[in-house]
């Protein structure tokens, strides 16, 4: 796919595709999802139910940089490449402008990538492959619910690397407890460095959480699940992060390690708080105002229900949210203090059209300093390394 030449002084913007249909759900997993074999998937009509609403949503790309494309899930790696690609180029001619920088990643369940998938793909225009690989353990593997072992993810990986994406990405989940007993620190360690050993140019490595909505969550209310210690958590949280960045992986997230150059384009956007497009079933998408309000929407989240009311020129969202200046700044927080440069809190503030210290933020501030959990220089905040695994926390006490 050429792209067009980079230009115009509009702020860039992301577009994310979410495509529903997993083979399996997995009993930990509270994202949007419908479980469907892929011989009984509707690829084109689903691709079709997305590029009408391309259609109406289209303006929001018109004069605007698009820096990057996001399809993910649910199973993106089921969706026939060529329905990826159609998806996918349909984005691009929208766009004001895109550049050879444009990123474009693609989810993938180890179960359903080889090497003739991953090409066909990168192909379609998909330069970022990233696996849901999240454990190298046969017993983890098994208690996660996934599909694949521990061969299957390393064969998926290599097809991943071989296929001529740009990058690849690898999923980590890390405390985890199962029947057999909690996975220590060091195991977690040493499983992160046999990801890293994979070749791939960067990990996300995320702890186990319990969701209430989903299976794992009703086996917690009912006592029946095994979990971790948070104190054990927190230990594997830094275990991970000491041995990933011993394999040459920056740690520029709380949960996301990259090779110099390879961090995720995509996601970098969220956490500098800028516009996105969301479109499919369950999809959510931001777009500012001038003003610096913004609004939020989500689409319907049943797939049936989304491809009928998109294909039939119907309203399909479920929510909408006015975003005004101040709210906008508190979420520039909670997810720029993520990220390992911090936060330019006055420049945000300003752009926004807000006060960027006001008296109990001025406050909070201090205290947090004061305690090690936050440095600032000039309006720069930033989380010190020892205090990562507490970000969210610390970001709630600014706003």
């Amino acid at each position: 796919m050429k792209a067009a030449t980079d230009g115009g002084t509009a702020a860039p913007l992301g577009v994310y595709v979410h495509f529903p249909y997993c083979e399996r759900v997995c009993p930990y997993c509270d994202f949007v999802v419908a479980g469907r074999a892929r011989a009984r998937i509707d690829h084109r009509g689903y691709a079709d139910a997305v590029l009408a609403e391309l259609a109406r949503r289209g303006q929001a790309l018109a004069g605007r940089p698009l820096a990057s494309v996001y399809f993910g899930g649910g199973t993106p790696s089921l969706w026939e490449p060529r329905e990826v690609g159609r998806v996918l180029e349909a984005i691009v001619r929208r766009a004001g402008s895109t550049s050879d920088l444009l990123e474009v990643t693609l989810e993938a369940n180890p179960s359903s990538l080889d090497l003739a998938t991953a090409r066909a793909l990168v192909a379609a225009g998909v330069d970022r492959l990233s696996l849901g690989v999240q454990s190298l353990d046969a017993g983890r593997l098994a208690f996660l619910g996934r599909d694949h072992d521990p061969a299957g993810a390393r064969a998926a990986v290599e097809a991943a690397l071989r296929s001529g994406a740009r990058s690849v990405n690898v999923d980590l989940i890390f405390g985890v407890a199962t029947a057999d007993g909690v996975e220590t620190p060091d195991e977690a360690a040493r499983e992160a460095r046999g990801l890293a050993a994979l070749g791939p140019e960067h990990v996300s490595a995320y702890a186990l959480t319990i969701e209430e909505r989903t299976l794992f969550g009703k086996r917690a209310r009912a006592g029946s699940l095994p979990l971790a210690p948070e104190e054990h958590v927190a230990e594997s949280f830094v275990a991970v992060a000491e041995a990933l960045e011993a394999q040459g992986l920056g740690h520029y997230e709380v949960s996301n390690y990259a090779r110099p150059g390879r961090e995720s384009r995509h996601n970098l956007g969220y956490w500098h708080g800028g516009d996105y497009l969301g479109l499919g079933c369950g999809a959510v998408g931001a777009l500012a105002r001038p003003d610096g309000s913004a609004r939020r929407y989500k689409n319907e989240t049943r797939a049936a229900a989304y491809v009928r009311a998109a294909l039939a020129g119907e309203p399909h969202e479920t929510e909408s949210e006015e975003l005004g200046p101040e709210t906008r700044l508190r979420e520039r927080i909670l997810l720029g203090l993520r990220l390992e440069e911090g936060l330019d809190l006055e420049a945000a503030a300003h752009a926004l059209g807000v006060e960027p210290w006001p008296p109990a933020r001025r406050r909070a501030a201090a205290e947090l300093e004061a305690t090690g959990r936050l440095t600032r220089e000039g309006g720069r905040l930033r989380v010190p390394r020892a205090a990562r695994l507490y970000t969210d926390g610390i970001a709630a006490a600014l706003f």
